[in-house]
């Protein structure tokens, strides 16, 4: 039993669904029956120090979500799913599309050395019909059941702020 401890940094070149405006989008983490979402990236700061309403298609949201994981547990399915929808107000919320990430051999790594962590990687972003529809940027890390206190502490918190 441990963490499993998913950085979601940005996406690339993800399509627009909405006609108006730019696209809110947020992320949905799912593993084992658990779900988590990173917040929706509607602002973002440009240079000239002006926000801009809806981050569109290359959203950043440097937020740190959490699971409880254990290896070899029960199944074997194990997958992080990441959904990336667009938030919106007066309709329900648009799929835009997901990357899968197999953390079989994270776990089986982290169990044996205490705690190991995966590389930040691009993963790519697929439509329902397996389409490309841009690329997502995760680090994910496993910390065994030795984690500290204060890990333990902060499992249920839905984000932290993380900078690079």
């Amino acid at each position: 039993m441990g963490l499993l401890e998913i950085l979601v940094i940005e996406a690339h070149d993800l399509p627009c669904h909405d006609l108006l405006h730019k696209m809110d989008p947020y992320v949905v983490v799912r593993y084992k029956g658990q779900e988590r979402k990173t917040s929706v990236a509607r602002k973002l700061k440009l240079q000239s120090g002006l926000y801009c309403i809806g981050q569109g298609g290359n959203p950043k949201w440097n937020e740190k979500l959490r699971l409880r994981a254990e290896y070899p547990g029960s199944g074997s399915d194990y997958k992080l799913n990441l959904r990336i929808m667009d938030k919106d107000t007066f309709s329900s919320d648009d799929f835009i599309g997901e990357a899968t990430i197999y953390v079989e051999d994270l776990l089986a790594l982290g169990v044996e050395n205490g705690s190991y962590e995966m590389r930040t990687t691009k993963y790519k972003v697929e439509g329902f019909d397996g389409t490309y529809c841009g690329d997502i940027k995760v680090g994910v890390k496993f910390i065994s059941q030795g984690a500290t206190k204060e890990d333990d502490e902060e499992f249920g918190g839905w984000k932290d702020s993380y900078d690079d």
